[in-house]
């Protein structure tokens, strides 16, 4: 019985011994592996192919210009003129000046009028006598714009007409007050910029020259 157990400690003695060596041998194997690899010389790894990810394009900010809305984001104008003429009494109308302004056309393809201005033509010797003879009887003396500024073949006319004794001052001194809708005119107020009164004296101009003053007047648009 004695035999018997010390045979089977010189067993587990000898077990013992044999499995650490087994470990070691193993771990001897993987570093010969890993040597041979490349990882510590010997053969390069072979190369592993990844998908790199597409790298974001660089943020560009762009003006309004660049999208094609350099002219079709804002508003346009064109310059427009048109004529002012005149009658004495009962006479013909004749040329008397130009009014020349911007025409504005928005996106919307509404029409609007800015940045009047006047040329006057001065008086002819005949014009003259006209005007003095109106003076004397006391007669109108008549103006007439066209109604649509942009097309005036149509020749239809907005009229309007002062006392001829209303306008003399040192000079011929005059006042239009323009009603617009769009590129039409509705209405327009002539005569003196201060009151006419009455009764009216005849009195001849110190200068037979015009002062003119122009003011437009456009309706308000309903917004859109």
């Amino acid at each position: 019985m004695r035999a018997f157990l010390v045979f089977f400690l010189f067993i587990c003695l000898s077990f013992a011994l044999l499995v650490p060596s087994s470990f070691g041998f193993q771990s001897d194997e993987l570093l010969v592996d890993d040597e041979e690899f490349g990882l510590e010389g010997g053969r390069s790894p072979v190369p592993v192919r990844t998908r790199s990810q597409p790298s974001a394009p660089p943020s560009v900010r762009r003006r309004s210009s660049d999208f094609g809305g350099g002219s079709g984001g804002s508003d346009s104008d064109s310059k427009i003129q048109f004529s002012l003429e005149h009658a004495f009494g009962d006479s013909d109308f004749s040329p008397a000046g130009t009014f020349s302004a911007r025409l504005k056309t928005s996106n919307h393809g509404a029409q609007t009028l800015t940045k009047l201005r006047f040329s006057r033509n001065a008086f002819t010797d005949a014009e003259r006598e006209k005007f003095e003879k109106l003076l004397q009887d006391d007669d109108f003396y008549r103006i007439r714009l066209p109604s649509n500024v942009v097309s005036p073949p149509g020749r239809e006319y907005i009229i309007s007409a002062v006392k001829a004794r209303c306008l003399p001052r040192d000079a011929l001194d005059e006042h239009f007050f323009i009603h617009m809708d769009g590129v039409n005119i509705l209405a327009v107020n002539y005569g003196s910029p201060g009151a006419c009164q009455y009764p009216r004296q005849l009195k001849l101009p110190g200068k037979w020259s015009f002062n003119s003053h122009t003011i437009l007047k456009n309706t308000d648009l309903a917004p859109r």
